[in-house]
């Protein structure tokens, strides 16, 4: 070991397998390689513009309507427009006479009557008396996969965050990429899908966005801390200093 000006040189030992791992950690260190989410999916505030944080206000605590809830939707003095049974479909989406498709999934029923008023009276009734009912409710769940302890799928309340689903998860793996959670949501049928930055959701940074029933969550993978740990687990590293 010889000492120049504050640098320490570390003379290392390593045998034709070990220098091989050390080589494929160094490549990747420098090299930054990483698994990476799709560089088309919004991230920072265009993320939370898809999947935004819980609201403050009362509404978060309602029942949020989810694919495959009955409803009983009910027009005053309107029986052809009066459903005790109407089913909304796994896209979150249910079909009502006059009106055609209406997106349901994530409304609370208040706000689902609200829109049914709406465009009722658009063209059709002078003034309509909307209210809506969840007779039945499909348990609301998220999928949780990727690199977490325990993937899979668990069931969640109104005002899930993407914090407590991870949590009901086990929390992230160490070979995590913290950076590159992607949450996957189903929109009027059409897959979408955003990436958030955990480590600045923890640090208080960036807002927890809440989920719905039915999103998927996918932890990323860093092959840089994958081969560290591989590297540390193949014992190379303590067996290469020499002692001084």
């Amino acid at each position: 070991m010889r000492k120049s000006r504050g640098t320490v040189r570390v003379q290392l030992k390593l045998g034709h397998p070990q220098r091989a791992r050390a080589a494929m950690l160094l490549g990747l260190l420098a090299g930054g390689c990483q698994t990476v989410a799709d560089p088309a999916l919004p991230r920072g505030a265009e993320a939370y513009a898809q999947i935004p944080p819980p609201r403050t206000d009362d509404v978060r605590r309602e029942y949020r309507i989810g694919p495959r809830d009955v409803l009983a939707i009910r027009v005053f003095q309107e029986p052809e427009l009066t459903f005790e049974e109407i089913s909304v479909d796994s896209s979150g989406n249910l079909g009502y006479p006059l009106i055609g498709s209406v997106h349901a999934a994530g409304r609370t029923p208040a706000m689902l009557a609200d829109e049914l008023t709406a465009r009722l009276r658009e063209n059709f009734i002078r003034n309509p008396k909307v209210t809506v009912l969840v007779t039945s409710s499909v348990s609301q769940s998220v999928t949780v996969e990727g690199n977490v302890t325990e993937p899979g799928v668990y069931e969640i309340g109104g005002g899930a965050t993407l914090l407590t689903a991870l949590a009901r998860a086990r929390s992230t793996t160490r070979v995590a990429k913290l950076d590159e959670i992607v949450v996957f949501r189903t929109v009027d049928g059409q897959r979408m899908g955003a990436v958030f930055n955990l480590a600045d959701i923890r640090a208080g940074r960036a807002p927890d966005p809440e989920l719905l029933g039915g999103d998927i969550v996918v932890v990323g993978f860093s092959a840089v801390k994958g081969a560290f740990r591989d590297f540390l687990g193949a014992g190379a590293l303590f067996n290469a200093f020499r002692a001084f």
